[in-house]
């Protein structure tokens, strides 16, 4: 389900690119919509992980698990393109935060694929941050 999730960075970056200047800021406004939810839930992971039954509720994971949907609704009043970019800088400091937490909850096997999709998510933000520039 992961890699599926990438199908609508990859199929909206390949629309600001191929489609005419009108439309690029509709696919980039999807975009940015469909990766301001993906940090979203990045970050609710960890609210998940830490109210399970018998685990403590560390207060920095419950800040960490809305930091970056506050920062993804920032991205949301950005321009496009700036906001774009903020969704993949957003996308590499989830991956660095779980590199460090996941193995606190004994997930770190789900690193190597957290990585591929951070960075074809990643890179499909900020190849249509440039597609919108051109």
């Amino acid at each position: 389900m992961g890699y599926g999730g990438l199908i609508p960075f990859l199929g909206l970056t390949a629309a600001v690119w191929v489609t005419p200047p009108g439309d690029r800021l509709f696919a980039s406004a999807a975009l940015l919509g469909y990766g301001a939810i993906i940090v979203s839930f990045l970050g609710a992971i960890h609210w998940g992980l830490s109210m399970r039954p018998g685990v403590a509720q560390p207060l920095p994971a419950l800040v960490w698990g809305i930091t970056p949907g506050l920062l993804g609704w920032v991205a949301l009043l950005l321009d496009p393109a700036r906001g774009l970019v903020l969704i993949a800088m957003l996308l590499w400091g989830c991956f660095a935060a779980d590199r460090v937490l996941y193995p606190r909850y004994q997930m770190e096997a789900w690193l190597p694929m957290r990585l591929w999709l951070t960075l074809a998510a990643s890179s499909s933000c900020l190849a249509a941050a440039g597609g919108l520039q051109r």
